[in-house]
């Protein structure tokens, strides 16, 4: 490119004032009496007058066309959108013209104006259209601007007679699928795209383009006139477009730049701009956020009816019908009833259209007419309608079909239907759940959970979670468990308990619909206790038998486990993609199985013997006679095999054979068997600040520890296993950072200099705005010389160290550490006592309270 000469610097900087003394005006404008589309079209109309100006500038006429194409082709332009134009080029460019071009390009770059630009001859726009679908439908929505007129009308006629309208349509169709795929398939993230989600601004574009290309408008007027939406649908559709459109200009303005994501750092301000103000019962953002996801399932809805529609008109002579019951047929593959009038003369046929097509599997969907009646009656599901027990026995047989559950309910719900047969679970569509672990919103998060449950009865899932799809299997009623999905979490957003209330909601609903008594009291029981199971695998000492008798008679007997096991594994997998870890599903599967042994009469001495003989049996593979690890178990005490399961005490034992007495630390790392990170275990004489040094060790490392057995044997040696996992992008290879670890962390131990300070690093934005109050819960424990100390707060680079250093600095001693980190949560739980090995009295507690609640 050419360098800019003065005269170019000062056209450059005259119009960016201008540019900026216009767009300020609008802002302020818009600010005080705000009118979304105004906006929009004064932003184009702006853009148009200064790009007009600088065309003239460079006279360029005689040689190209200056054309705006994409979004700020339709007239719309939002406020740091970008401003895509192309020149248009009657032959190919001379040196000279292509000098005038850049320089054109780089005095635009200047004034700020956000151009995306292309310059082609209308034959490279023809070949560049034909193998990239975006720049076709860029091409589609062009809008003269300047220069030579004869050329863009030549241009408007070549392109629409070289358009494909079925191959475009159909590449349309697959961009959007795609475009979902990215996000889900849900718009219901707690931070969606605007413009991209599904649901959002693009899905509506989307429409229009199609329409266009077949010659049936460029507007909602338009296509309410060639009968492809009805005025009241065309009506509603303009208010959720503008919704949408108002949050993405607000959007722009409060980040100051293009930002189409509806971040946390700004759903507050953004809900007082708009009037919205916090109640008892719901935040001003979740107010904010229930708007945006109400206005993308109506989007969603139509988008999905007209495309039904347009691909009608494409393919006109495809008009298949062929009978599926006396009430309904498929055409062209799709269900529809065979009277216009069933939905409103007979409304038990809204639930019977789900299980219709449920049962029919070459099926593809409902079709536009089905969908339009069924947005139309959903109000005529009323009390009156939940209570026939028609109906009632219409909703039990959908969950109890062999296939389609997962996908039905999800159709329910997108099309409200869901909502209204449950009212509780109305309530809680489109509810935020405020924490980062919960990506999902209540409703989406539910149906996730019963997706994950669905997914243990598919054969070809089996090799994912083998021991759950063997249960659910031999499950004899899965339905049960479907229903204690769905109402689980039913009761978020009330006030109180969400457990208590849930199984309230549930109890009700098993008796409106007749359930046996056992079924009510199991499916009840799953709703109250669902996050027992989770809790007390992430929390509590497993290799404690106390702990898992005291689960199993909370219990109490084995269908209980099964059910609350296959619960909880769907539970925890449906909050979010990064949650789930093969930790979690060992904590989880290990207190299964430990719980079920119990359940079937194993004693606690049978455990600790069985146990012992387990690891008695690993080491006989390894070749290691018992002679040999004796003394060593000797020094451990009864404790040591009480607290550690079978595998980790071989692997302890072999490493510790021939150092039961050494002065070095000993050091070893290898990959968990659990499947996920690093198992490492540390041994050596006691001292105060081990666990301050290791905890450092590894925040340095970036390295998170969810696990920390802390032991201390009779010889007064430190016996630690901590489980790491990997939270950086390390490129180090597994073989040389097990080697790293076992060298370093030993020279930390065997430093005389204080351990390192805890990691200061940076507060996520996340965590910035949506701050979690520190709770610090000690008590002791019923039997026993320990206290258990919880603590649930912001998680943060050196979190760990920090709560470390306080330990040390009261002289605690740690027993057993369980490591949670639950998105931007982080809840740790500590099994500590006094140096001496019993209870820390209340003086103590009440110190190491106010210093935990001092550092976090």
């Amino acid at each position: 490119m050419q360098p800019a000469t003065r005269a170019d610097n000062n056209l450059a900087r005259h119009w960016r004032l201008e540019l900026q003394a216009e767009q300020k005006a609008l802002q302020q404008a818009f600010m005080q009496k705000p009118n979304v589309s105004r906006l929009l079209q004064a932003q184009a109309t702006l853009t148009d007058r200064i790009l007009r100006a600088l065309w003239q500038t460079f006279e360029l006429d005689n040689e190209a066309t200056l054309i705006a194409v994409g979004g700020y082709g339709r007239g719309e332009l939002f406020p740091y959108s970008d401003v895509d134009i192309l020149i248009l080029l009657a032959n190919e460019a001379s040196p000279k013209t292509n000098r005038k071009i850049e320089e054109l390009i780089g005095v635009l770059w200047d004034t700020g104006l956000a151009i995306g630009h292309s310059v082609r001859t209308l034959q490279e726009c023809l070949i560049e259209a034909q193998s990239d679908v975006t720049v076709q439908t860029n091409l589609l929505e062009a809008r003269y601007l300047d220069g030579h007129q004869a050329l863009y009308a030549n241009f408007l006629q070549t392109v629409a007679s070289a358009m494909n309208v079925a191959k475009f349509f159909e590449a349309k169709v697959e961009e959007q699928h795609q475009r979902h795929a990215r996000f889900n398939d849900t718009a219901y993230n707690l931070e969606p795209n605007i413009k991209e989600s599904p649901g959002g601004l693009r899905d509506l574009q989307n429409i229009i383009w199609i329409a266009r290309a077949l010659h049936l408008g460029s507007n909602w007027r338009e296509l309410v006139k060639n009968r492809i939406l009805s005025k009241h649908a065309a009506q509603q559709l303009r208010r959720h477009e503008r919704n949408l459109q108002m949050l993405r200009t607000r959007l722009h303005y409060l980040a100051n730049r293009r930002e189409d994501r509806l971040l946390f750092d700004f759903q507050n301000e953004l809900a007082a701009q708009l009037g919205l103000t916090t109640t008892p019962r719901k935040r001003a953002s979740e107010q904010l956020m229930f708007r945006f996801y109400q206005s993308a399932k109506f989007v969603g809805l139509i988008n999905e009816i007209l495309l039904q529609v347009l691909r009608e008109r494409i393919y006109p002579e495809q008009h298949t019908v062929v009978s599926i019951t006396n009430r309904f047929e498929a055409v062209n593959g799709l269900l529809e009833t065979k009277s216009p009038t069933l939905l409103y003369d007979e409304p038990s046929a809204i639930l019977e259209s789900f299980l219709v097509l449920q049962q029919h599997n070459e099926l593809k969907g409902m079709g536009a007419e089905l969908l339009r009646a069924l947005h139309r009656t959903k109000h005529e599901i009323t009390p009156q309608f939940r209570s026939d027990p028609k109906n009632k026995a219409l909703f039990i047989e959908i969950l109890q079909q062999p296939r389609g559950i997962t996908h039905t309910l999800k159709r329910m719900n997108r099309y409200g239907i869901l909502g209204r047969y449950i009212p509780a679970f109305g309530r809680v569509s489109g509810q935020m759940q405020h924490d980062l672990f919960h990506v999902y919103t209540v409703d989406e998060h539910i149906l996730n959970v019963l997706a994950n449950l669905r997914r243990f009865a598919r054969a070809e899932c089996a090799h994912e979670f083998p021991l759950c799809s063997r249960l659910f299997q031999e499950f004899p009623k899965p339905y049960l468990l479907y229903l204690g999905a769905l109402f689980h979490d039913i009761a978020k957003g009330r006030g109180g308990d969400h457990s208590t209330l849930g199984t309230i909601d549930a109890r009700r609903f098993c008796k409106q619909h007749k359930l046996p008594a056992e079924d009510t009291e199991l499916i009840a029981w799953l709703v109250e206790a669902h996050l027992v199971m989770s809790s007390t695998a992430q929390k509590s000492d497993l290799s404690d038998p106390a702990v898992v008798e005291k689960f199993a008679q909370y219990v109490a007997n084995e269908q209980r486990l099964i059910a609350l096991y296959l619960l909880t594994v769907a539970d925890i997998r449906g909050t979010s993609p990064k949650i789930w870890n093969a930790w979690k599903g060992s904590l989880l599967e290990n207190l299964f199985r430990a719980t079920q042994r119990i359940l079937r009469g194993s004693n606690l001495n049978e455990e600790l013997n069985a146990r012992q003989q387990q690891a008695k049996e690993i080491l006989s593979y390894y070749g290691v006679v018992e002679q040999a690890y004796q003394p060593l178990w000797q020094q451990m005490g009864p404790a040591y095999f009480m607290r550690h399961e079978a595998q980790l005490i071989a692997w302890n034992t072999r490493l510790l054979l021939t150092h039961i007495n050494t002065q070095t630390p000993i050091v070893r790392a290898r990959l968990s068997p659990a499947g996920d990170g690093i198992q490492t275990m540390i041994y050596m004489p006691d001292q105060a600040d081990i666990f301050v040094r290791i905890c450092s060790f590894f925040g340095r490392l970036g390295y998170n520890i969810v696990e920390a057995k802390v032991y201390t044997t009779q010889h007064g040696y430190a016996l630690d296993n901590f489980l790491v996992l990997d939270q950086s992008d390390n490129k180090i290879t597994y073989r040389d950072l097990l080697s790293f670890i076992e060298y370093e962390l030993t020279q930390k131990l065997i430093s005389q200099a204080p351990p390192d300070a805890p990691v200061q690093g940076r507060i996520s934005r996340q965590v910035k705005h949506m701050p979690i109050k520190p709770e610090i819960t000690i008590k002791q424990e019923a039997e026993g010389q320990y206290t258990l100390l919880d603590i649930a707060t912001n998680d943060r680079p050196g979190l760990l160290s920090r709560i470390a250093h306080v330990l040390q600095q009261h002289h605690i001693r740690l027993h057993t550490a369980k490591i949670n980190t639950l998105g931007n949560r982080a809840e740790d739980t500590f099994l500590i006592s006094d140096q001496s090995g019993q209870r820390l009295n209340q003086n103590i507690l009440k110190q190491l309270e106010a210093s935990l609640h001092t550092q976090l």
